[in-house]
């Protein structure tokens, strides 16, 4: 070979630690300037050696990057241990259930942890067969960031071992920046020598963790006829060849290689995961506990419905997917009403069922029995079409007849059971503000995506949660329907509890419907609805014609699709000439009203104008009639 003389190789990209760099150790477990705190320098296989005496041990002067728990890597050296428990090399907190990684022999045995929660958040796995005592032998992990245990292989002196799955629930982030640690991790001290420590940013091949505890050198193996390199001595001396210096079409077709690689693991990160619930082989078995004590079980329950309930067909599994099957069954008309009654709650304020959360024996009865049954089964004959039960509800005499209430109707059925009249209520949060988004344009009706976060008082997190801070998106996220909202369970979004969102820490089957001044303070001074006002005060300028009164008639009809009456135009007439006035007089403050919210504003309009118009916008966007369906 023409590069025979080339000096020894080992793999090299993606190496972010080793041991023996000069400089970047530093010795633990003893006084600082104490005589005796050394870590001795012996022979190793491929070099020099540090002998650990189960006291001493050697970190990383600075703390080391990240590694998370979808972050693959390599951990690999060569030991000879003198006891069979110790930790072989740590980027842990300091102790053994710390969070982060550590590589330890325990009974003899490999081990890896990789740990955000000793108890139920980490990974736990070991070799089957212990390693030898007081004999070198080269040992490497691997882990391919996919947090599962079937990720990790385990080579001794490059030969994979089989493995003991301990623990296998790998599924929350780690973070912090942790020394790395040799012979060390909390109270476990490592007995014996340990060298060549090295940590990989990436999960090393096969073919890698067989050559790497190869020790002859590039020209030994150059120099024995080919037909007695042993397949690892081989891959070591290709894998050589090939890293240095090629011709320029072989390193062409490596990094398209390397590029379809990355493009593939790419598409495979950007997989979303999902929990799936799988059956167990054999049933646990289920008890009625006696007096309620977990220890102390009575009589053996199987799988079933209420006997007063349909049972389950013969042909059905006594499992969840036979239960599914039975709550969707054509026989089984409980699941159409309670949610046809639920959807008739949403659109009249009322389910027929009063008590929508509880539909049983202890529940009010049905206003309307033939009313429920019939949409539950016209529900079940569409393939539960929730469009088309919906049409069918907004489509009705019984919903389209006007709210007005009579002091009869007031005084016979105050709470509208006899449906003489159609429904009156407020409107609910997410509708409220995504309806004034959408009179102002600015409402992005995208489907799907991660959640958003449109704007919040400033400082609210930190005063009610601590941390960070709130910081709010950029761009459509400001915009996106309500639905999308990003929500902190401590701290959830103000404008949305204002008006009687639940705090989703239960479940809550009926929302309620209140009034306060509070209300009304948000809908005046919330950013979005200054920012929505202005939105709406600018297609009234553009779009509503020439005269004021044009421009007011336009207002009403697109916020509460109607015209005004006469009064009303005069009402708002005199509104919009008072702000027009103090606006012309107050440049500053029409510009600093107008500043609320990203959306650009529209420079051709003269700021007392646009903000006179925006304050009358904001005047409709907070009447009772435009957050109220009638």
């Amino acid at each position: 070979f023409a590069r025979s003389s080339a000096p020894d190789w080992t793999p090299t990209e993606g190496l972010v630690f080793r041991q023996g760099a000069e400089g970047a150790e530093k010795i633990g477990g003893c006084e600082p300037n104490a005589a005796s705190c050394v870590v001795p320098v012996t022979a190793g296989p491929m070099g020099p050696a540090r002998r650990f005496d189960g006291k001493r041990y050697l970190e990383s002067v600075q703390p080391t990057g990240n590694f998370d728990y979808t972050e693959p890597f390599t951990f690999a050296a060569w030991i000879k241990p003198d006891a069979p428990k110790g930790a072989i090399l740590s980027h842990s907190d300091d102790y053994f259930e710390g969070q982060g990684h550590g590589l330890y022999l325990i009974d003899g045995k490999i081990r890896l942890h990789v740990i955000y929660r000793w108890t139920d958040l980490g990974l736990r796995v070991e070799t089957e067969q212990p390693v030898k005592l007081h004999e070198w032998q080269h040992v490497l992990v691997t882990y391919d960031g996919k947090r599962k245990a079937s990720g990790v292989h385990i080579y001794v002196n490059g030969s994979e071992q089989k493995m003991k799955i301990l623990f296998d629930e790998l599924v929350w982030p780690m973070k912090g920046k942790r020394p790395f640690r040799i012979g060390a991790a909390g109270g476990l001290r490592f007995q014996g020598e340990i060298a060549d420590v090295r940590v990989y940013n990436l999960a090393l091949t096969p073919e890698q963790a067989a050559m790497l505890p190869v020790h002859e050198t590039i020209r030994e193996i150059a120099a024995m006829p080919a037909a007695s390199r042993t397949p690892a001595q081989a891959s070591k001396l290709r894998a050589c060849f090939i890293e240095t210096p090629v011709p320029a079409d072989i390193g062409r077709v490596r990094a398209q290689l390397r590029a379809a690689r990355g493009e593939r693991d790419k598409y495979y990160d950007s997989i979303p995961t999902v929990m799936v619930m799988q059956e167990m082989k054999a049933p646990r078995g289920t008890f009625v506990l006696k007096r309620g004590v977990y220890d102390n079980p009575g009589e053996k329950v199987t799988p079933g419905v209420l006997s007063v309930l349909p049972p389950l067909k013969p042909e059905w599994p006594d499992n969840r997917l036979g239960l599914a099957r039975w709550l969707v069954d054509r026989s089984n008309p409980l699941t159409a009403r309670v949610t046809v009654n639920r959807y008739w709650e949403t659109y009249f304020g009322t389910g027929i069922v009063k008590t929508v959360q509880d539909f049983g024996s202890q529940g009010d009865p049905p206003s309307n029995p033939e009313l429920l049954d019939w949409l539950a089964v016209q529900f079940m004959d569409s393939g539960w079409n929730v469009k088309a039960l919906q049409k069918t509800i907004v489509m009705s005499a019984t919903y389209r007849q006007s709210s007005n209430v009579t002091p009869e109707m007031e005084q016979k059925d105050p709470e509208n059971r006899l449906l003489a009249r159609g429904p009156r209520l407020r409107l609910g949060p997410e509708e409220i503000r995504d309806q004034a988004l959408d009179f102002a344009g600015l409402l992005v009706e995208k489907i799907g995506g991660p959640s958003v976060k449109p704007y919040q008082p400033p400082g609210l997190w930190q005063e009610l949660a601590g941390g960070k801070g709130y910081v709010p998106d950029k761009g459509e996220g400001l915009y996106r329907r309500s639905l999308y909202t990003y929500w902190k369970r401590t701290v959830a979004p103000p404008f949305m509890m204002n008006f009687d969102s639940p705090s989703r820490e239960t479940c809550t089957v009926s929302e309620t419907r209140t009034n306060t001044p509070l209300q009304a303070l948000n809908l005046m001074n919330d950013e979005t609805f200054l920012e929505a006002a202005r939105k709406v005060a600018e297609r009234m300028i553009r779009e509503g014609g020439a005269a004021p009164e044009d421009k007011i008639a336009f207002l009403y009809r697109l916020v509460l699709a109607r015209p005004p009456r006469r009064d009303e135009t005069q009402v708002v007439l005199e509104m919009l000439h008072r702000f027009e006035r103090r606006y012309g007089n107050d440049v500053k403050a029409a510009d600093e009203f107008l500043a609320n919210g990203d959306s650009p504003r529209d420079a051709a309009l003269p700021a007392p104008e646009l903000a006179a118009y925006s304050s009358v916008a904001s005047l409709l966007l907070n009447l009772d009639e435009t957050i109220t369906k009638e």
